[in-house]
């Protein structure tokens, strides 16, 4: 028992031996978490981690998590984004305790600032942002403070509240706070707490022109919602020294900063302005591109939010950054699809087979299993007759050793029907082959085979009298190299240019039905789902993943 105990511990990341030295000595009974992304722009694969990550702590511990959403810049954010983050946290299977935001705050935030103000803790700048920026200093000189910056407390108050009522135009003035000019952490100098921006705000409409900064609504927002674990990303260790100074100053609920490292993920970027430019110039399709590292393209390339859960849950939380290989994201796929994923025949560049010795006219219906591996998966019916569609890369004239597909005069099982041999080739003018003409075992059907005949090969097939035309899109990495942001010139010329083939396909006619919550194998090819695009007379299949990992054999070649 204590064995098992001791393993227990170690499997605990820091964060959680954190929050459970604090359940036990008492600090607090339950934690709070919070997700606040801003809104100005789609979540992706960095902010399903931080989702599973703060959701997943207070599914472990008493508590629970609130989703506020960081509206402070009103020129970037919309609506729509926040729309979208809620969609796709839902869809990644987590609930919020309070839907809360920024703006909720103004009010608070003011008065936090007006009591920094009478404290003798902030004051109101003039001036311009280049000023501000030459005054700082570097990290080994000093910097040198503003001429504004002794202004009595009186004269301060009075030109904040002026610029709440909006008189003064954009960017004249500044709130900032007054710490030291020869701080050492550079963000505690003079920091800017307040900005004016004559802007319309997605839900507080022209109600405000002044807007706070992230460093100064961040804390305060954490300590008005008592948030007991604030959890963000490294480059946020030299904002906690500021986080903690104002909470301090202002005696409100300690709320305290934790940091872990942001796993980059190769082949793709995160970065929001990135992506947005993406967008933009139509690189892609839009936010829900499914090549996009988008939550919402993933979805909409099939990816489960089970598969994803389970990628967050594998790459864990550290305090060193390092890159996550996005093969392993693929395999997470893979392994949820092929438990649950139908499976599904469907031919991509067809030839026709005839079966000479089948009665024309003769139709027959034959059961398959939809899932090998889920016992409870079901079955469906397939129709076969005297004409069928093959690959034709299933076919060769002039086969090499141990060649198990169809050649002439080899035989071959039809996936869940019968064994046929090739007997004669019809050629076109071209020489291409138009028709194979084969033989069948009549005895020989799939799950009733009496026989006594074993072949080595088994191809998938269509049945041609009733093979459904889809649009198939074969989607791949969006870059061709592992570290596109980190390469030399625009990260845009590192766009892999066959990240999307489009091809079309031969179904069996059951995909008539699919819907855009089903995931299917389509046998030999890949996993695949059904797109929002589709319409009832061309439905589209969008490829998730392919069966196994081609790149990583593409880069053991190049090594």
């Amino acid at each position: 028992m204590a064995e098992e105990l001791k393993q227990d511990e170690k499997s605990l990341n820091f964060l959680e031996e954190i929050i459970e030295d604090d359940l036990k000595n008492g600090r607090y009974n339950s934690i709070v978490t919070r997700f606040p992304p801003e809104p100005n722009g789609y979540l992706h694969l960095g902010h399903a981690s931080s989702i599973c990550l703060n959701f997943g702590l207070t599914r472990k511990y008493p508590g629970y998590t609130n989703l506020r959403f960081d509206d402070t810049n009103p020129t970037t954010e919309d609506t729509e984004y926040v729309e979208s983050i809620k969609a796709d946290i839902k869809w990644l299977g987590f609930t919020w305790k309070h839907e809360l935001y920024a703006s909720d705050y103004f009010e608070n935030l003011y008065g936090f600032a007006v009591t920094l103000i009478r404290k003798g803790l902030a004051y109101v700048d003039d001036s311009t942002s280049e000023e501000i920026a030459a005054m700082k200093g570097t990290q080994t000189e000093p910097g040198k403070d503003s001429p504004y910056r002794d202004r009595p407390v009186e004269l301060n108050l009075d030109l904040f509240e002026r610029m709440r009522k909006g008189e003064f135009p954009d960017g004249s003035r500044t709130l900032r706070a007054k710490i030291s000019m020869s701080h050492l952490n550079m963000l505690m100098r003079d920091p800017i707490l307040y900005r004016i921006k004559h802007a319309h705000h997605h839900r507080t409409g022209d109600a405000w022109c002044i807007y706070p900064m992230y460093d100064f609504a961040h804390g305060q927002s954490d300590s008005i919602e008592n948030i007991t674990h604030s959890i963000c990303t490294l480059e946020f260790v030299p904002h906690r020294e500021l986080y903690d100074w104002f909470i301090e100053q202002l005696g409100i609920f300690p709320s305290h900063q934790y940091e872990f490292a942001r796993r980059n993920i190769n082949y793709t970027v995160t970065s929001k302005r990135k992506l947005l430019q993406l967008v933009q110039e139509a690189h892609v399709a839009g936010w829900d591109d499914p090549r996009m590292p988008t939550i919402s393209g993933l979805r909409r390339r099939g990816y489960t939010p089970d598969s994803i859960r389970e990628f967050c849950d594998r790459i864990g939380i550290a305090k060193r950054e390092n890159i996550v290989d996005v093969g392993l994201l693929e395999f997470c796929v893979r392994e949820h699809l092929n438990r649950i994923a139908h499976r599904r025949m469907v031919v991509f560049d067809p030839v026709k087979v005839v079966i000479t010795n089948y009665p024309e006219g003769q139709r027959e219906s034959l059961s398959t299993e939809n899932n090998p591996e889920d016992p409870n998966g079901g079955t469906r019916d397939i129709p076969f007759s005297r004409e069928v569609f093959i690959e034709r890369d299933d076919f060769t004239e002039n086969p090499p050793k141990k060649y198990f597909r169809l050649a002439p005069g080899q035989m071959v099982r039809l996936k869940s029907a019968y064994i046929i041999k090739c007997e004669e080739l019809v050629k076109g003018e071209d020489g291409q082959v138009k028709e194979i003409h084969c033989t069948y075992v009549p005895e020989s059907r799939s799950g009733n085979d009496t026989s006594g005949i074993h072949v080595k090969g088994t191809l998938h097939w269509v049945n041609a009298a009733d093979a459904l035309e889809v649009e198939v899109r074969e989607y791949d990495r969006l870059f061709r190299v592992e570290d596109p942001a980190d390469e030399e010139g625009d990260f845009k010329s590192y766009l892999n240019p066959d990240s999307l083939r489009i091809v079309t396909g031969y179904a069996e006619p059951s995909l008539v039905k699919a819907t855009t919550d089903d995931r299917f194998q389509f046998l030999r090819k890949g996993y695949y789902c059904l797109d929002k695009d589709s319409g009832p007379s061309r439905p589209i299949f969008n490829r998730t993943v392919t069966l196994k990992d081609a790149w990583a054999k593409e880069m053991k070649k190049g090594s």
